[in-house]
């Protein structure tokens, strides 16, 4: 991706940590047929230098023909994102030379992926994402407290997907482009359009 020193993020335990913090991944393949992409949750696992990446998808998905092949996948996990009106800037009362832009954080992982056709080990990665998702909960709900035979008819249903991260890039674009007074500018801006989660990232730099 276009990604210019000022907003890069290479800390290896701030690309997880937002992974954790941020599941949800569009996972694109290209093939014969075209390129294709797909929101898939992931759960991430410390295995390897960059960590590995695990989830499960429907047999029906076509995208399983293409993963299956070995072929690189790149997924793409975006975070909190914002527009960022002129308004904001303190220099827009100066000298008016201002412009709308974009805020957002994202980080961008690329592997090959490798199809895993075994209930058990479906199953883990289906409790492990599910018991990560469901920790902030009062009463958690537990993937054991589906009947089970429901859980087994469900587990055939879906394949397995592991990806071992071979690069991985993170892109944290929150001002830091902008001179001091913009960016506390638009900090305050943003703390008063009630967005203090870009209000905060604005202030630490990026998810610090």
């Amino acid at each position: 991706m276009y990604l210019p020193k000022i907003f890069a993020e290479d800390h290896l335990d701030v690309l997880q940590k937002f992974i954790r913090d941020f599941p949800l991944a569009t996972v694109i393949t290209a093939g014969p047929n075209g390129i294709m992409a797909n929101l898939i949750p992931m759960s991430l696992h410390s295995i390897g230098e960059n960590g590995t990446l695990r989830c499960h998808l429907a047999r029906a998905n076509c995208q399983f023909d293409r993963i299956k092949d070995g072929d690189e996948v790149l997924i793409i996990f975006n975070g909190p994102q914002s527009y960022v009106t002129p308004n904001f800037y303190e220099t827009k009362k100066v000298h008016g030379k201002v412009v709308p832009t974009w805020n957002y954080t994202t980080v961008q992982v690329r592997g090959k992926a490798t199809a895993i056709d075994d209930p058990e080990w479906i199953y883990a990665q289906i409790n492990d994402l599910t018991n990560a998702m469901e920790a902030s909960n009062e009463k958690p709900w537990k993937v054991g407290d589906a009947p089970g035979e429901y859980i087994k008819k469900q587990l055939k249903a879906v394949v397995g997907v592991e990806i071992s991260i071979d690069k991985i890039e993170g892109k944290f674009k929150v001002s830091q482009n902008q001179p001091d007074e913009n960016r506390l500018s638009a900090q305050k801006g943003f703390s008063r359009a009630e967005n203090d989660t870009m209000a905060s990232l604005i202030a630490n730099g990026g998810l610090k």
